[in-house]
């Protein structure tokens, strides 16, 4: 006999009154979206942006303020604000432990709030000279930069704000950095904090591209041949400036770290620039502890 006929399965009106819509919908959207370059119409979209006159005279000012400074370290020198010695200051820090939390300086609670015997004083160096490795932080925007100070930075590697670099600190280096103070802030790194760095923010320089150092086989094939196998080495070859420092370095893509201050500081109050500046010492540890 005859196979018997399947019935059609029946949509409530209601389903089908939606999809319709639905599309109905779709096609709107379809012909009222722009032809032509899209960038173009994106553009367009965007809301105008007015800039205050006086603005742009502090930057013309704040520019050339910049350029006159730049030029006069760079045919001076270093001149004689820069010494040449190590200096050395002390700092109160609380007994936690086998821990030191620092309570003077950048942040913390006020020393007065403990008790002398859960107080110590710690003696650091307030500069980095004598120091074979600095690392260094861009700490400022572009607003108002020459183009000579923003050719410096690029040469550091340092072309966005909150970006921080290895470096090998040498005379030349030295005179770099001077010449760019305003805009960096550079130091001394522990072992700890330069292993906690490559761990949380490390990115290797792969082909040209930006890949995250997840694993110690990215490091073995990049740096096999200086003989860079693993995070460690890394570290080390860091830590004692040896050999193989440029092409570690140049491995490493500039760490991105988190700014300072919060959006509502910057919006509300008016902090915009990155805070300290120039060479912080062994207070640079300090800093990228509140910037990782």
């Amino acid at each position: 006999g005859k196979p018997p006929q399947q019935q059609l399965q029946l949509v409530p009106e209601s389903v089908l009154k939606k999809r319709h819509d639905l599309d109905e919908m779709k096609a709107k959207r379809e012909a009222a979206k722009p032809r032509g370059n899209r960038k173009v119409f994106d553009n367009r979209r965007r809301p105008v942006r007015v800039i205050k006159p006086e603005k742009f005279l502090a930057r013309s000012t704040q520019r050339r303020n910049h350029d006159i400074r730049y030029k006069r370290v760079n045919r001076k020198g270093m001149q004689k604000r820069a010494s040449n010695r190590r200096e050395e200051r002390t700092k109160t820090v609380a007994k936690v432990g086998e821990d030191e939390a620092e309570y003077s300086g950048r942040g913390g609670a006020r020393t007065a709030d403990l008790e002398d015997k859960d107080k110590k004083e710690v003696t650091y160096a307030s500069n980095s000279v004598g120091a074979s490795v600095v690392f260094a932080v861009r700490v400022r925007n572009v607003a108002g930069v020459p183009s000579n100070v923003k050719k410096a930075l690029a040469r550091l590697r340092l072309r966005h704000e909150n970006e921080g670099v290895f470096l090998k600190y040498d005379e030349s280096t030295r005179k770099m950095l001077h010449l760019v103070e305003p805009w960096v802030s550079y130091g001394v790194v522990s072992k700890s904090t330069t292993t906690d760095l490559i761990n949380r923010r490390g990115h290797g320089r792969i082909e040209g591209k930006r890949v995250p150092l997840s694993d110690n086989t990215i490091i073995e094939k990049a740096l096999g041949d200086s003989g860079i196998i693993c995070v460690e080495d890394l570290v080390h070859e860091i830590q004692s400036a040896s050999e193989s420092f440029r092409t570690a370095s140049s491995f490493l893509w500039p760490f991105r770290l988190t700014g300072i201050h919060s959006k509502f500081q910057k919006q509300k109050l008016n902090k915009k620039d990155g805070g300290d500046y120039g060479d912080c010492g062994e207070e640079m540890d300090d800093l990228i502890r509140q910037m990782l």
